[in-house]
């Protein structure tokens, strides 16, 4: 049985105001397919959520992975009471490691998204923010979201990452399927 956990992320498209610019990105990225980037990095889709780590509530939400704050909490709920930040954000559902093809699970209000591959500390995309690995997966390679399409390729893509890449953190991944809410932060 899989998982699912919740978070509320800052938008990254042609609209983004801060001061990385959506056109820089693109351009550094190379990812000219993007509308938007719906991502788990940190650095590029902001956690909006903002918990009391001082409150045993909220300690009971908090997900962690070997010590890490992963940015994910256990309900829906505990992201919309917690989220704070700008009124049109993503509010995801996702599945750390799924054993199956995520696409054909069909979760209410929702749409799937892709594949996102973070870095073993839950921090940095390797699909989207490290540059690019060209000797494992290519730019037309991601969606027009910054994720992998198909459950097969994710996983090929995360073994080829890091054989490819020995040594270098981000190279390191994890799975997770990523779904978005339709209409909640729109």
């Amino acid at each position: 049985m899989m998982t699912y956990l919740y978070t509320a992320r800052a938008r990254f498209d042609k609209n983004h105001t801060d001061d990385f610019s959506w056109s820089g990105y693109i351009q550094w990225s190379r990812l000219e397919q993007l509308t938007e980037l719906v991502s788990l990095d940190t650095g590029l889709n902001e956690v909006l959520v903002e918990p009391d780590r001082d409150s045993d509530e909220d300690r009971k939400e908090i997900v962690l992975e070997s010590c890490y704050e992963t940015g994910l909490f256990r309900t829906q709920e505990y992201v919309l009471r917690k989220k704070n930040g700008p009124e049109k954000f993503s509010l995801l559902a996702v599945v750390i490691e799924p054993e199956s093809d995520c696409a054909l699970i069909h979760l209410e209000n929702y749409e799937f998204l892709g594949y996102e591959l973070l870095d073993q500390y839950y921090d940095t995309s390797a699909l989207t923010n490290c540059g690019g690995f060209d000797e494992t997966f290519l730019p037309g390679d991601l969606n027009e979201f910054g994720l992998i399409d198909h459950y097969e390729k994710a996983y090929a893509i995360r073994e080829n990452l890091l054989k490819n890449n020995p040594g270098e953190d981000h190279a390191d991944t994890i799975v997770i399927a990523i779904w978005r809410h339709r209409s909640i932060g729109w």
